[in-house]
């Protein structure tokens, strides 16, 4: 029912002027809608939780979720319509870089702050000029960051330096992971030994996969989201690539081992933000499984974390005054996330923080290892 939800989360039952309303730019529906709904989850369990405890300076908080459908000039109208016409203090979202960055003009231009959960393109809250988007902040790492961690797993783990990347031409996320990527393998004295290219939406990877066989990698990086990555182990696997897959956290996904058959997915990895059975986290799973049924991925952890921070931002400001808020997220030091903890890095807004390899056994996920910054 993905595509169904809208208007205000659980935690906005109640609309009191006197509430503390918060916005959410989330994809609800479209092409990766279970990130979207996983962040939603997340954020209502945190709201939900505070509420019970008093709320936040005396008042509730209110979560005012607006559906972006997974585009990017949706994400642009929905972040317009919260702070304009909802009048929110602050946005949790976008869920993918492209969409987060379109709706960043937006919250510069009328100085209300943006937390994205998920968004790790570098240039969210850095532009290539160097210039810091002030009133930007996330609770993710970064593409480069990412990027790096998979070169030096696929170089020094699975120990091999040949590999095939396969990106998704229209989309910050999938392009910023494998520059660097490929960027790093090459200065690790590898070769890529194909590029090839696919559309988000695209359900046929045959031709293109056929190509990147015939060059002969020791492994092919997918830097993608799970509804493409799906489809594109299967049928890579059906056209007799052995090899292992990699990718980035956009593989987090209920859906992914549906979408690509779990005996496809052995011998494939991916770089995310937290294992679910980590002894830190667990507190986390178990009330999200209570409260929804469900395990909560990557995304939800992210999620909880930008709520978190946000909670914390205000109470810290005294005050729902958006400055003083941003100022409060700029000076989050030592924040113990269930990403793990995050200090921000004032000159980037960037979160300093540690990611982990996930190894797909038929069909879970299992915590290969940590890696710190």
């Amino acid at each position: 029912m993905l595509g169904m939800v809208s208007g205000c989360g659980s935690a906005g039952a109640a609309k009191d002027a006197g509430d503390i309303k918060i916005g959410g730019d989330l994809e609800l529906s479209g092409g990766v809608a279970t990130y979207g709904q996983s962040v939603l989850n997340s954020v209502n369990l945190a709201f939900d939780d505070q509420n019970k405890k008093g709320g936040v300076l005396g008042k509730q908080l209110q979560f005012v979720t607006a559906d972006n459908k997974s585009e990017a000039g949706e994400s642009t109208s929905a972040i317009t319509k919260l702070i304009t016409q909802d009048k929110v203090v602050a946005v949790l979202g976008a869920v993918t870089s492209s969409n987060t960055k379109a709706a960043v003009p937006v919250a510069m231009d009328n100085k209300i702050p943006l937390i994205t959960p998920t968004a790790t393109n570098a240039e969210v809250t850095v532009n290539k000029d160097g210039s810091l988007n002030s009133w930007v902040f996330r609770s993710c790492f970064l593409d480069p960051f990412q990027g790096k961690v998979a070169a030096n797993f696929v170089m020094n783990t699975l120990k091999v330096k040949n590999a095939a990347v396969f990106i998704d031409q229209k989309d910050d996320y999938s392009k910023g992971l494998a520059a660097e990527f490929s960027k790093d393998i090459k200065d690790g004295g590898g070769t890529i030994t194909d590029t090839e290219n696919y559309v988000g939406g695209d359900k046929d990877f045959k031709s293109t996969l056929t190509r990147i066989k015939a060059s002969n990698p020791q492994v092919v990086f997918v830097p993608g989201y799970y509804n493409e990555v799906g489809l594109i182990v299967k049928q890579g696997r059906e056209l007799g690539i052995t090899v292992p897959f990699v990718g980035g956290d956009g593989w987090d996904s209920a859906k992914l081992p549906e979408l690509a058959g779990a005996a496809n997915l052995n011998d494939t990895y991916f770089v995310n933000h937290m294992w679910a059975d980590d002894p830190a986290t667990k507190p986390f799973v178990e009330a999200y499984k209570a409260k929804y049924n469900a395990e909560p991925d990557a995304l939800a952890a992210l999620g909880y974390d930008a709520a978190e921070m946000l909670i914390s931002a205000i109470k810290t400001a005294g005050s729902t005054d958006a400055e003083k808020i941003r100022q409060a997220l700029e000076n989050t030091k030592d924040f113990n996330g269930v990403t793990g903890v995050i200090t921000v890095d004032p000159k980037t807004h960037n979160p300093v923080k540690s990611a982990v390899i996930i190894k797909m056994v038929d069909g879970k996920k299992t915590l290969l290892t940590h890696v710190n910054p």
